[in-house]
């Protein structure tokens, strides 16, 4: 299983796996589907499929084109919301049985429902028979590095049960593979939250390294145990800085914490963004 990290828009991630025996693929929150197919067509592979984590349109927003430009192209998800969709999958559903025509090669595909950043978001679990290589976690806007999705829709206690009982009791060298790069301001936040912890220190020294255009994807679920203070609120620094003890009482204030913590600056449009991305504006940055 080959997993192609594909940085889009302003700080997004979509991805395109590949099962490599095959040559099949399927993409992950395929929001700029210019740039997606070149990528198909650079690795030579067939796309299958797409899953969708959530409806926002910078998860989502190229679905349509895609399925107008692959006829027979399924779409995946939790969320009616959700552009394209073709197939509306079930909490621990495993999309090899959905459909006996659609083959993933040797990868699994386990759905695990992690409502809070929306309503109906689903984390993409995926695994190779027989494989030595670690699992893969495709988070959406649940978990990041260093960090957490926003409750836009949902409650700290979703949020906690989400990390508890669905992402929690994943393998802990499964590979994370988040939504959005915002590592360097999740660890400055973590740093905040516990300054002598060695393991926020040493991995944001790592996330300012020379090549901050890198991905700084993936990361580990045994490494976001260390260093994730929304991750950690049952340690005694996290409770400390929060002023509560109570597990969902911590993470409902490390999200308050976090989003009045060094606000970024404004974005761009969001659509000027997915213009440039799609190279609408080339014919008027061409040098004459």
């Amino acid at each position: 299983m080959k997993v192609k990290v594909i940085s889009v828009l302003e700080d997004n991630y979509m991805y395109l796996v590949i099962e490599e025996s095959t040559r099949d693929a399927v993409a992950v929150d395929a929001a700029v589907p210019k740039r997606l197919l070149e990528i198909v067509r650079k690795e030579d592979v067939v796309l299958r499929a797409v899953l969708s984590t959530h409806h926002h349109w910078d998860h989502a927003r190229g679905n349509e084109e895609l399925v107008r430009l692959c006829p027979g192209l399924r779409v995946y998800g939790a969320d009616e919301r959700i552009g394209a969709l073709t197939h509306r999958v079930a909490p621990d559903e495993e999309l090899t049985h959905l459909s006996p025509s659609l083959q993933f090669g040797a990868i699994r595909v386990r759905c695990l429902f992690t409502p809070c950043h929306t309503s109906g978001h689903m984390c993409y679990f995926m695994w190779e028979d027989g494989s030595p290589d670690a699992p893969a976690l495709f988070s959406g806007d649940t978990l990041f590095v260093g960090g957490c999705g926003r409750f836009l829709e949902g409650t700290a206690e979703q949020m906690y049960a989400n990390f508890t009982q669905v992402l929690g009791n994943l393998p802990k060298e499964t590979k994370v593979f988040c939504g959005h790069e915002c590592t360097v301001r999740n660890l400055k936040f973590a740093l905040k939250v516990e300054p002598e912890n060695e393991a926020v220190k040493k991995k944001l020294a790592w996330a300012r390294r020379d090549d901050e255009d890198l991905p700084t994807v993936p990361s580990t679920l045994q490494e976001e145990f260390l260093y994730n203070p929304f991750l950690r609120v049952t340690e005694e620094a996290v409770q400390k800085f929060t002023g509560r003890k109570e597990p969902v009482e911590v993470l409902r204030a490390l999200r308050t914490e976090k989003d009045n913590f060094k606000k970024p600056k404004e974005r761009p449009h969001p659509q000027a963004m997915l213009a440039f991305d799609w190279g609408l504006f080339a014919p008027f940055l061409e040098k004459k």
